[in-house]
């Protein structure tokens, strides 16, 4: 072989091998996952926001969808722990607790829906020096592809089994494990002459306020009417358009709110962010009341008793009359604890270069304390491979 053919070849195997090395790489299937921008990882605390997760003792787990982001957030006997991982623009997330899996959606076509499970311990290697486990992060077991116009939002148990808003086809669809899913819902406003229209999204059905089956559910959307302006449009009206439909009837129980998300049932009452102003309410028989009015865009909610965890996001420029309650220039990216009872923020996490935030959940502080990267500290890439290459999600060894 001549020798420039075999330095090229070289080099090629030399860039090769080094392919596709990191955890967080392969943990996402995305290589340029291993080079996050750091300022992303910036953020500044408000208020007694670490003092509200530590008495809640919980984990808070954040999708930023624009940034390609899952942040956690908790606060152990070490102090205050942020931890992140890469993931194609994130949504939806939903806890199986029954099963302890975390669910999330990834809304770049073809969606994915990533199954997460705490490491449970690590096994002992002959061939590297295993440290003792500290924590229980959140790693990937699974992930199911969905081709197709789904465009998933929200994700929700329902009757134990993992639904999703098709924002794409008007309607809600029940996911299976083998990557099918099967339309189950969708309000009867999209019917022409009894038919459905699934064809193109009309309406923006974008979150779900699970019960324990569908009729005992509800869905926001941000119109109740077909047009030829739809959403994503720059002429799309939206103020005092949107809607919450009861699952049972398929019509609207409330109207007049503005680009409604993150519909969620708390107590028996209905829990809505109503984004267009900022605001977090609740519905009463009279209609939406807000609780608590926000520095962005609200959207991604979750209660942990009488604390709810809102979500606020910047505004994307183009989109400005989306928010017409909103002082666009002045909002941010953040998560707020708010007193459900009185209204009152009781401490902010904002990050300075953030944008968008889609949902928030929490898990208990012991069943897991993040995700697998760390927040805060030089990356230890090291300790990194030794947790994947050594952890284990299973209870106990079969025979």
């Amino acid at each position: 072989m001549r020798p420039a053919r075999a330095n090229t070849l070289n080099a090629m195997w030399s860039r090769h091998n080094a392919d596709w090395r990191e955890p967080a790489q392969i943990a996402s299937q995305w290589q340029e996952a291993a080079d996050t921008d750091p300022q992303l990882l910036l953020f500044t605390a408000r208020g007694a926001w670490w003092e509200t997760l530590a008495a809640k003792a919980v984990t808070l787990l954040v999708t930023r969808e624009y940034e390609h982001l899952v942040i956690a957030m908790g606060v152990t006997g070490a102090g205050p722990a942020l931890s992140y991982m890469r993931m194609p623009h994130p949504s939806g997330l939903a806890i199986d607790r029954a099963r302890g899996v975390v669910h999330i959606a990834s809304t770049r076509n073809p969606n994915q829906v990533y199954d997460l499970m705490p490491v449970t311990r690590l096994t002992a290697r002959l061939d590297v020096k295993i440290e003792p486990l500290r924590d229980h992060p959140l790693v990937p077991v699974r992930s199911r592809f969905f081709p197709g116009c789904l465009y998933m939002h929200d994700l929700a148990l329902i009757g134990g089994i993992l639904h999703a808003n098709a924002v794409g086809q008007n309607a809600i669809v029940r996911l299976s494990d083998d990557g099918t899913y099967k339309r189950v819902w969708w309000p009867r406003c999209i019917e022409v002459n009894g038919r459905p229209v699934f064809g193109q999204n009309h309406i923006q059905l974008n979150s779900i306020a699970s019960g324990r089956s569908l009729a005992t559910s509800y869905f926001s959307a941000s119109t109740d009417r077909l047009s030829f302006r739809r959403p994503g449009h720059e002429n799309f009206r939206v103020d005092k358009r949107g809607v919450i439909f009861s699952g049972r009837t398929r019509e609207p129980v409330v109207r007049g709110l503005t680009r409604p998300h993150s519909a969620r049932l708390h107590k028996g009452r209905i829990w809505i962010d109503n984004s267009g102003y900022g605001e977090l309410g609740v519905v009463e028989p009279d209609g939406f009341v807000p609780v608590a009015r926000l520095p962005g865009w609200t959207r991604g909610l979750c209660f942990c008793e009488d604390i709810a965890f809102v979500g606020t996001s910047r505004v994307i420029p183009r989109f400005r009359q989306y928010a017409p309650g909103l002082n666009v220039d002045s909002s941010v990216c953040g998560v707020h604890a708010v007193d459900t009872g009185s209204g009152k923020v009781l401490g902010s996490l904002i990050f300075p270069y953030g944008h968008q935030i889609f949902s928030v959940e929490s898990v208990p502080g012991q069943f897991t304390s993040g995700l697998p990267f760390r927040i805060g500290a030089k990356r230890a890439l090291a300790r990194e491979k030794k947790l994947f290459y050594a952890c284990s999600v299973l209870s106990e060894d079969g025979p």
